[in-house]
C-alpha cells in the first residue's frame, strides 16, 4: 500500500496511468466486451484488469489520478444502447455521476455505436476490464493535462 493512492489501482493500472500522455484515451470495459483481442492492438498491447469492480468503482479508482481532457467535447465517451442511441442505462448514470462528482464535469459522455466502440478501444492506450456484469458498462475517458505548480 501507498499513501494518497486508491487502493483499488494495481500496479499494472497505475503504470498504464503513468505512461499516458495528454490526448490518450483510456476504455474501461465490462465482463462482456472483447477485451483480450482488442487489447492487443492498443498501444499498452496488453490487457489490464481491475475485476473486482463495477464499472463506476473502476472509473472513480482511475479518475482520482487521471485528469479529463475537458477541452475537447469527447472526453468521456459510452458505448451506445443498440436500437436506443439515447438511452443511458444505469450503469453508465453511475459513471457520469463520478465523473461529475470526481473531475466537476457534468457534460454527458458522447455516445458511440457499438462497433465504432470497439474501433476505438482499439485505438486506446490501454484497456482495463473490470467486474461489471451488467450491459453497457462501457466507457473511454481522454486524458488531460496536470497544471503547473504554483
Amino acid at each position: 500500500m501507498l499513501k494518497g493512492l486508491d487502493h483499488r489501482l494495481n500496479a499494472e493500472v497505475l503504470y498504464a496511468l503513468r505512461a499516458m500522455g495528454h490526448g490518450d484515451t483510456l476504455a474501461i470495459v465490462d465482463t462482456n466486451f472483447p477485451a483480450e483481442t482488442a487489447a492487443k492492438t492498443s498501444t499498452f498491447g496488453r490487457l489490464l484488469r481491475m475485476e473486482n469492480l463495477t464499472a463506476a468503482e473502476a472509473a472513480e479508482a482511475v479518475l482520482s489520478l487521471l485528469p479529463l481532457d475537458t477541452f475537447v467535447p469527447d472526453f468521456a465517451m459510452r458505448m451506445q444502447v443498440v436500437g436506443a442511441p439515447a438511452e443511458v442505462p444505469p450503469v453508465q448514470a453511475e459513471v457520469q455521476a463520478v465523473i461529475g462528482r470526481v473531475d466537476g464535469q457534468q457534460s454527458p459522455m458522447v455516445g458511440i455505436e457499438r462497433f465504432a466502440f470497439y474501433e476505438e478501444a482499439k485505438k486506446a492506450f490501454a484497456i482495463v476490464q473490470t467486474g461489471e456484469r451488467r450491459f453497457y458498462g462501457c466507457v473511454i475517458f481522454r486524458k488531460g493535462v496536470m497544471p503547473p505548480t504554483l
